[in-house]
């Protein structure tokens, strides 16, 4: 009898384990089902996610490959691109109303600053995610309604990162300056916790801040280069440099 009752915990202990396992299977592509749909959804943009690889024993998961295009009139490839971001959750809150979500680290992502001094990619995605958690038409309230669930994020990193800073105006020029740590924390942390959606614009919108700040410098430079290379090239070519300072005294005064 005793060697039945082993038997028998053993054998449940093993369902319990392949449960556990299966379920991180079926959450691995339901996250990553989620955010190839859902992301477009919010943001107008292609975006898309390579691989998910969550542990519900652990906690800790990885998400490889994530891709954020960018909104339709601009020419980099991408806006965004992250090769690899790690999280730690609590498991036992993945199937209650808030999932608790102890760190999440976004490890040397490339972003793409492109503007023509009047506007950026980054602030239109931004104005889409918006606009799309605004409502008022059914795509959008669909869209809020599958990144509705709950969040509590208690630690989110960004580190590592680079911004590739291109000026349409000035036919594409570019330069790469670093991505200066960005670090949130406490975010959801009250009883209503945070949508994906909010989630996703807090750091957008902190993405964002750091890329204006850090691509004046970059971009100054490229004017210099460029007013230095129409030297002797005639009126045309001279007043079009002298467009491109004008408009980037008012992206200097905005930042």
């Amino acid at each position: 009898m005793k060697k039945i009752l082993v038997r028998l915990f053993i054998a449940l202990v093993i369902l319990i384990i392949l449960g556990v396992v299966a379920l991180s299977f079926f959450l691995d592509g339901a996250v990553k089902r989620g955010v190839e749909t859902v992301g477009p959804m919010l943001t107008k943009v292609e975006v898309k996610l390579d691989s998910v690889n969550l542990s519900l024993l652990s906690g800790s998961g990885k998400l490889k490959g994530l891709f954020v295009g960018n909104p339709s009139g601009y020419k980099t490839p991408s806006a965004i691109q992250v090769g690899t971001a790690s999280l730690a959750l609590q498991p036992s809150s993945v199937l209650s109303s808030k999932i608790i979500v102890h760190s999440i680290n976004l490890q040397a992502p490339e972003i793409t600053f492109e503007t023509d001094l009047k506007a950026n990619n980054l602030s239109k995605i931004l104005d889409n995610l918006q606009s799309a958690m605004g409502g008022g038409n059914s795509t959008n309230a669909a869209a809020e309604s599958k990144a509705s669930r709950k969040l509590q994020v208690d630690d989110f990193l960004i580190s590592g990162g680079k911004i590739h800073v291109s000026v349409s105006v000035l036919g594409g020029q570019s330069a790469t300056v670093p991505l200066p740590e960005i670090h949130l924390t406490g975010l959801g942390q009250g009883p209503d916790g945070i949508t994906v959606a909010e989630l996703t614009k807090v750091v957008l919108q902190a993405i964002e801040k750091e890329a204006l700040q850090v691509s004046a410098s970059a971009i100054t430079d490229l004017s210099k280069q460029a007013t230095g290379l129409t030297k002797g090239l005639g009126g045309a070519a001279t007043g079009a440099v002298d467009k491109v300072t004008k408009g980037l005294g008012g992206f200097l005064k905005k930042n």
